[in-house]
């Protein structure tokens, strides 16, 4: 089944909740990245949260989350649209801790459990909303959650997971938001906190075959939801060729020529997606002719 989101409303709109298979998603970073797999898992939950993130959105709204611990990952870059489109990077993605006493990935020592979180939100107006937290834990839905609360004032709960198989394989990505509206009565916080205290894994419900909306319906009661939206989501980079070749039109003309005349050509990399563009000379020269048409 292809990675998708939903969006609901429970208890008569005082509960908002998102939840996300990102499966596939998760596997196309790791291969673009060639990433080991405690930083697959720690890209995958930052691109999990940052896709649900991007739901809350609307029209062209964007927004990019920096990660920044004292790991040796380094930052952790994720973008994210109100479309389902997001797209991510790592510093050092060969990094592979030694695994926790229980077995499980040790993302907060590649991440780091010192540093910050910190959302910039292009909402199409002048200025961009900025928030900024410091990392409680490194293992990213914790922080996520801390986010919420401290930054957007929205009392949260978040999870975050990522099952890779022996053979380096993404198996299961997924995970959820659960926020408390205005409005939100004791009687209903009780309940969401119990089913959450009972709840496996999400990583572990989504590889048991779980979709979306089987999560919110063990975490919030099928009779208390509302979906509202089932979005697909996809890693997805804005970069091409032509978007670079355009680029390179608006730089100024004694740049081309040296890029031409010294260089025979031109070559640029995406850290997103890991794409590497090149240009020949006979390519920049009719970039040039055309920038000359332009003006």
């Amino acid at each position: 089944m292809s990675d998708y989101l939903v969006k609901a409303l429970a208890f008569d709109g005082t509960v908002r909740a998102y939840a996300i298979k990102s499966t596939e998603m998760v596997q196309e970073a790791a291969r673009r990245h060639d990433t080991w797999r405690t930083v697959t898992s720690a890209l995958g939950r930052a691109l999990s949260a940052g896709t649900m993130m991007g739901a809350m959105l609307k029209g062209e709204e964007k927004l990019t989350i920096k990660i920044e611990g004292n790991g040796p990952a380094g930052p952790i870059i994720i973008d994210a649209n109100a479309n389902g489109e997001a797209r991510g990077y790592v510093k050092n993605p060969h990094v592979d801790p030694e695994r926790k006493d229980n077995g499980k990935l040790n993302v907060s020592a590649a991440v780091g459990n010192e540093g910050a979180l910190s959302v910039v939100k292009d909402l199409g107006m002048k200025d961009h909303f900025t928030g900024s937290v410091p990392l409680v834990s490194g293992e990213l839905a914790e922080d996520f959650t801390y986010y919420f609360a401290s930054s957007e004032q929205t009392p949260s709960s978040v999870a975050l997971g990522v099952i890779i198989d022996k053979d380096e394989v993404v198996t299961s990505a997924g995970g959820f938001i659960i926020q408390m509206m205005p409005g939100v009565t004791d009687e209903t916080i009780n309940e969401v906190e119990k089913r959450l205290n009972g709840l496996p894994p999400i990583s572990q419900l989504i590889l048991d075959g779980l979709t979306p909306e089987d999560v919110l319906s063990k975490l919030l009661g099928e009779e208390n939801i509302r979906i509202l939206d089932k979005m697909g989501v996809a890693f997805q980079c804005q970069c091409s060729k032509e978007r670079i070749g355009n680029a390179i039109i608006g730089i100024d003309e004694s740049e081309i020529k040296l890029m031409i005349e010294e260089d025979e050509g031109a070559e640029t990399h995406c850290h997103f997606c890991n794409e590497t563009y090149t240009f020949t000379k006979v390519e920049l020269e009719g970039l040039l002719e055309e920038k000359r048409k332009q003006e």
